[in-house]
């Protein structure tokens, strides 16, 4: 599937971010993950992921905050929304929705 920017333009942060899950996505080829800066000091990212299946919310941000360990603070702090559903989920997501869909803001 591979990384992707959903909409706008990539920065040095979003890059690293990109860089930091490129081993999630080597270990989960099927899943899709998409991100984008939503503001000034925020960036969006959305996986989404059958291997997420059965797994509760605090385990699935667990599985996937290791690979921002690596990150300065710095960038980790712009991360505003993680977003991790599996493909059966997608549909009824208010989350998903929102980074479909986002309200601009104002930033």
């Amino acid at each position: 599937m591979g990384i992707k920017v959903a909409r706008g333009k990539s920065d040095e942060i979003i890059e690293r971010i990109m860089a930091a899950l490129r081993p999630y996505l080597d270990h989960h080829p099927h899943a899709e993950i998409d991100l984008y800066r939503q503001n000034s000091v925020s960036v969006r990212v959305r996986i989404i992921d059958s291997a997420f299946l059965g797994m509760s919310r605090a385990d699935r941000s667990d599985k996937v905050w290791k690979y921002f360990e690596g990150l300065i603070d710095d960038d980790q702090s712009e991360i505003s929304s993680l977003i991790l559903l599996t493909p059966d989920e997608t549909e009824q997501s208010i989350a998903n929705f929102e980074f479909n869909n986002p309200v601009p803001s104002g930033l």
